[in-house]
C-alpha cells in the first residue's frame, strides 16, 4: 500500500510501538510529523542531494527524522550513539551534514561537539536543550504538515563500524524516484520474507545500524508495525513476541546465545509461535546455537550476508541450512566469486577471499583509494571477507581476511575456536586472535568473557584449552586465555577485535 497511503486511509494504524514504554505513534502521526520535517530541512535550505546527521537512540522521532530527509531527495546518516565528539565530528564533517540534530540523553558529548564541529554545521537539540543547540522541535512544530512540492527519495549514508580501521560512509547514488518506491533488489527481499501491511516487526537493535534502520523502513513503506526496543533484554525481548503477536524481527548470534542461556522455565513461558521470520546476520553464528534456535522456535530461522555497501546479498532458510550447516546462503541478487592472492577465481571447496559481481555499485565518500581496493580487475567487489562455495552454491564464510592468523606458516581462521569457546557454559563471549611469538611469528590467543567473572583463572584457562582441544585440532585452539569482564563488542554484534589485538601487539613493540 505504501507508507503515506496508509497514513491517508488507515491514520490510526499504529506504525511504532516501544516495548519499554507501550509508546505508540500511529501512521498518520508519522507522515505528517515527516513531512513537517521535510518541509523544515527545505526552510533550512537544503535541497536535492544534500545531508544531515544525527544521534539519536531509539525512539519514535528517529523515523520522522528519516522519513523527512527521504521526501525531501536528502542523505541521513545515523551516528553510533557510541561515539566520542572527535569521531562524531570526523562523520558529521565528512558526510557533509547541512544539519545535526543529538538527543538530549547524549547532551554532554554534544555540547563538546559543539564546540570543534565546522560552523557551516547547523546545530539542534532533541528532547531539552543543549548548549549551542537550538530546539528541534521548536523549530519543526512551525511546519506545515504537508507533502513539500519538490518530494523525491533521499537515501541512507551510513559509515562502515569501523572493527578494523576508520569508519567510511558508503555513498548510493540518488535515483530520483518516488519517496515510497523499493528499489528491486529490496523487493526481492519483501518477497523472499513475506513483509507485508500485516507484518509485525521486532527491532531489538539499535537503529543506527544498517540493516535495523533499513528493515523498520520497509515495514513502514508497506504498512506494517515497528515494534522497537530501547536496549535489547533476552527476556523483554521474548516478552514481546508473545504480547505484539510479532511475526518478522531481526537479530544478531549473540542476542541468540543470551536468550538459549535464559532459565529453562524463563525461555518456555513465553510464547514465540507468532514468529513467522526470524533474520540474523552481522556475525557469524555458531552451529550449535543456530541447531537450538531451530529446535526452539521451529524453522523460522533465516539467515544472510550482505554488506552496507548493497554489492550482494547472500541468503538461507532453514531447511537448506539444515542440510549445508555453516552456510550463509546462495546469492539472491549479485553472483559470488571466491579469488585468490593472484586474482584466479577458484573452484568450489577452495578458500579465497569473496567478492560479488552484479550487485549495487558503491564508493566509500572522499576515500578514492578504499573505493579503488573494494574492486578487482573484473569490476567485482569485496567486503573483505574469506569463505568458499559448495558444489550446490552454498556460500560459507571462514574468517575476515584482516583476521587471518599466520603461525609457522599455516593460515588459522579463528572463527572456528571463537564458536567453540561460547559453548562452554561458563562462557558468555570469546575473541580470538594472533597475538607475536619469536619462533612462530603468531600465536593464537583468546580472550574470554565469562557469565561470572570472579570464576577467572589459570584453572578456567586450562579447562577451556583443554575444551577447545576436545572438539578443534591443536593448531587451531589458543595458546594461552586472558580474560576480560566485557568484549568490546559493537551493539549490533560486531567483536572489535582489532583493539584487543592492537593492544598486544603494541605490548609486544614496547617491550623489544
Amino acid at each position: 500500500m505504501g507508507f503515506r497511503a496508509e497514513a491517508l486511509q488507515h491514520p490510526d494504524k499504529p506504525a511504532i510501538i516501544m516495548v519499554e514504554s507501550s509508546e505508540t505513534r500511529s501512521y498518520g502521526e508519522l507522515s505528517d510529523r515527516a513531512d513537517q520535517y521535510a518541509n523544515f530541512f527545505r526552510q533550512q535550505g537544503l535541497k536535492t542531494g544534500d545531508s544531515i546527521a544525527f544521534t539519536l537512540e531509539n525512539c519514535p522521532e528517529f523515523y520522522a527524522i528519516c522519513f523527512g530527509a527521504l521526501r525531501a531527495g536528502l542523505y541521513y546518516t545515523a551516528l553510533s550513539t557510541y561515539l566520542s565528539p572527535a569521531e562524531s565530528q570526523y562523520i558529521v564533517e565528512d558526510c557533509g551534514a547541512g544539519i545535526y540534530i543529538c538527543s538530549t540523553k547524549f547532551n554532554t558529548r554534544a555540547a563538546e561537539l559543539g564546540k570543534i564541529l565546522s560552523k557551516e554545521v547547523r546545530l539542534f537539540s532533541l528532547g531539552g536543550d543543549i548548549p549551542g543547540y537550538l530546539s528541534i522541535e521548536d523549530e519543526v512544530s512551525t511546519m506545515p504538515a504537508e507533502p513539500i512540492s519538490d518530494e523525491t527519495k533521499g537515501q541512507d549514508l551510513l559509515y562502515s563500524s569501523g572493527t578494523t580501521g576508520q569508519p567510511k560512509g558508503v555513498k548510493i547514488e540518488l535515483t530520483g524516484e518516488s519517496p515510497e518506491s523499493l528499489p528491486d533488489n529490496t523487493q526481492a527481499i519483501v518477497r523472499l520474507y513475506g513483509f507485508s501491511a500485516d507484518t509485525v516487526y521486532l527491532s531489538p537493535a539499535p537503529l543506527y545500524h544498517a540493516a535495523p534502520l533499513r528493515f523498520n523502513l520497509v515495514t513502514l513503506l508497506l504498512g506494517g508495525t515497528s515494534v522497537i526496543m530501547r536496549r535489547f533484554d533476552p527476556a523483554a525481548a521474548l516478552e514481546a513476541i508473545e504480547k505484539y503477536r510479532c511475526t518478522h524481527s531481526q537479530w544478531v548470534p549473540t542476542m541468540f546465545i543470551r536468550m538459549l542461556k535464559l532459565p529453562e522455565a524463563e525461555r518456555q513461558k513465553h510464547d514465540v509461535s507468532s514468529m513467522l521470520v526470524a533474520i540474523h546476520a552481522a556475525a557469524p553464528c555458531p552451529i550449535p546455537v543456530k541447531e537450538r534456535m531451530i529446535d526452539w522456535w521451529g524453522p523460522v530461522i533465516h539467515e544472510y550476508y550482505a554488506g552496507t555497501e548493497g554489492s550482494g546479498f547472500c541468503a538461507v532458510a532453514s531447511e537448506d541450512w539444515l542440510v549445508h550447516k555453516g552456510t550463509v546462503g546462495r546469492p539472491l541478487y549479485g553472483a559470488v566469486h571466491t579469488v585468490d592472492e593472484d586474482g584466479n577465481e577458484l573452484g568450489a571447496g577452495q578458500t579465497g577471499t569473496i567478492y560479488f559481481s552484479g550487485g549495487t555499485d558503491f564508493e566509500y565518500l572522499n576515500d578514492a583509494d578504499k573505493t579503488r581496493t573494494a574492486y578487482n580487475a573484473k569490476g567485482w567487489s569485496t567486503l573483505g571477507d574469506v569463505g568458499f562455495m559448495d558444489d550446490d552454491g552454498f556460500l560459507y564464510l571462514t574468517d575476515r581476511k584482516a583476521y587471518m592468523i599466520i603461525s609457522g606458516g599455516v593460515n588459522i581462521y579463528p572463527q572456528e575456536s571463537e564458536d567453540v569457546l561460547v559453548m562452554h557454559p561458563r562462557v558468555t563471549d570469546a575473541a580470538v586472535f594472533g597475538v607475536p611469538d619469536e619462533e612462530m611469528g603468531e600465536q593464537v590467543k583468546a580472550v574470554i568473557q565469562l557469565i561470572d567473572h570472579a570464576e577467572q583463572g589459570p584453572d578456567m584457562a586450562s579447562e577451556l584449552i583443554a575444551y577447545c582441544r576436545d572438539h578443534l585440532s591443536a593448531i587451531k585452539c589458543p595458546k594461552s586465555v586472558d580474560f576480560i569482564e566485557e568484549l568490546p563488542r559493537h551493539a549490533t554484534g560486531k567483536l572489535y577485535k582489532r583493539l584487543l589485538r592492537d593492544q598486544y601487539w603494541a605490548a609486544d613493540a614496547k617491550s623489544s
